[in-house]
């Protein structure tokens, strides 16, 4: 907010009505195209080779003072973008032309060798813009402009464009690569050019590398954010892309210093994503939520549940950061049920990812049930509270307001999907309980009576035979229980 001060506005003087009455104003906003027109001018200006030669004969201070002042009056630009009038006027104007003759200017070698740029090759590095903040400054402007359709579409259709702003992912500057993402997050949910950049970012292999990197190295929580969302987005739409991504890992890496093959650690898209949820998990739970829906997305196919399970640590790392989001982290014992509206959707991805993990690993060591009997518990609080919140649902129904209805269709779909996916997961582990296991859960107070009748409320009638098996057991581990359980539900008496 200090770098991007308020848009320039007119004072209501005679000046300034004289300009209203010359048409100075931008479609229907007070702002002034003439102001405009002088920025986008400077812009010029500063990507002229000309005005290059001269400025780099300057004093060092005289530059620098110029390069804040523009840097200044664009930043206003950038807030202005937001408007529709205005943005369609920058594009009128060729501003996105302009901006990428700026990006040409900055110190970024390998935009420099991209065609579009080569007319600037030929000058030396005293010609460059030495700011990065140009590049962010230019790229937000572009995203902004690209949040109105008939921009967006022009934009994506642009080869020179689109070659651009992906050789800027390759960069190492936060800021930058931040706009790049919130730009191709928005391109990518225009459904009429979604799969132009989706062809577009398959033929640049080095975006995955570059996404990668950020994903498993960077600490900046809300670059990590957005690119998850690209991400998640990119996977949501295109199958085989992801399939692509999940089988990159096994490729060397190209140095992008030297331009060389090396043998290299190869970057996996599991590890990567692992790593950024690790990062975020205490500072945003809107992109944790991003990162296991990610997750979950890969178990979708065969290729993703092995890049999770294999090799072993990688199965056992999921497994442990996950089965900790669910224990430590969500539904815990003292929270509200109404929680569990705010949870719900990162819980069903987490419980399908471990769900996955579980069937295809239930004889790994880090799955056995001796060292996971929380999470029984879990599954079970999770059961509970849905039940409270499907009673809310209800009295909500009662006030037959259209809004309460509409509250109520997403809630209940949301909440039933958890449901399906907590059941499915708790089936598979109630499977593998022994009596020793069942002991040491109700010692622990991960099981009880109300939470025993809680899961087999839940479980019945779709996964009747498992509940059976688990009653057998619980028969053995603790008969007076099991005699109380029978009165709830006499259907399982014939089963003893």
């Amino acid at each position: 907010m200090d770098r991007n001060p308020s848009p320039p506005r007119r004072g209501l003087g005679a000046e300034a009505e004289a300009e209203d009455a010359g048409g100075d104003s931008i479609g229907a906003t007070i702002y002034s195209k003439h102001w405009l027109f002088g920025v986008l001018g400077s812009l010029i200006q500063l990507i002229n080779p000309e005005k290059a030669k001269t400025r780099a004969n300057e004093e060092e201070e005289q530059v620098t003072e110029l390069d804040e002042e523009m840097e200044n009056e664009i930043c206003k630009v950038w807030d202005m973008s937001m408007d529709e009038d205005v943005a369609l006027f920058l594009y009128e104007f060729n501003a996105p032309d302009i901006f990428m003759g700026v990006l040409a200017k900055t110190k970024c070698p390998r935009l420099m060798c991209l065609p579009i740029f080569q007319n600037f090759c030929a000058y030396s590095d005293s010609t460059l813009i030495p700011c990065l903040v140009w590049q962010e400054i230019c790229v937000g402007i572009l995203g902004n402009m690209a949040c109105f359709q008939e921009i967006c579409v022009s934009i994506s259709n642009d080869k020179n464009i689109g070659q651009t702003l992906l050789h800027c992912m390759y960069d190492l500057d936060p800021p930058t690569l931040l706009e790049i993402s919130r730009l191709l997050l928005t391109c990518l949910s225009q459904p009429q050019v979604a799969n132009i950049w989706i062809a577009r970012i398959r033929e640049n292999p080095a975006v995955y590398e570059s996404i990668c990197f950020i994903m498993s190295s960077s600490t900046n929580v809300d670059l990590l954010v957005k690119v998850g969302e690209v991400v998640d987005k990119l996977f949501d739409l295109d199958e085989k892309l992801m399939v692509e991504w999940i089988r990159n890992g096994t490729a060397p890496m190209l140095d992008q210093s030297s331009g060389d093959s090396e043998e290299q650690a190869p970057l996996k898209i599991v590890p990567c994503v692992l790593e950024a949820a690790k990062q975020i998990r205490f500072d945003n739970p809107v992109g944790l939520d991003v990162y296991m829906h990610i997750l979950q997305l890969l178990t979708t196919v065969d290729d993703g549940i092995q890049a999770i399970v294999q090799p072993p640590d990688a199965g056992r790392d999921t497994w442990n950061f996950l089965s900790d989001l669910a224990c430590l982290d969500f539904c815990q014992p003292d929270d509200p049920p109404i929680m569990l509206q705010e949870q719900k959707t990162v819980l069903a991805s987490i419980f399908s990812v471990l769900s996955a993990v579980y069937a295809s690993q239930a004889e790994q060591e880090y799955v056995k049930m001796e060292k996971n009997l929380s999470l029984i518990g879990g599954l079970i609080r999770v059961l509970h509270n849905m039940e409270e919140c499907e009673k809310r649902s209800v009295n909500l129904a009662d006030c037959n307001t259209e809004e309460a209805e509409k509250s109520d269709k997403t809630e209940d779909f949301h909440l039933k999907v958890l449901k399906d996916v907590s059941c499915e997961l708790l089936s598979n582990i109630f499977q593998k309980l022994t009596k020793e296991n069942i002991i040491q859960a109700l010692k622990e107070e991960h099981l009880s009576k109300e939470t025993c009748s809680c899961a087999i409320k839940n479980l019945l009638p779709m996964y009747r035979s498992v509940v059976e098996g688990f009653f057998k057991v619980l028969c053995e581990a603790d008969k007076d229980l099991a005699d109380d359980l029978e009165k709830d539900f006499p259907s399982l008496k014939t089963q003893n």
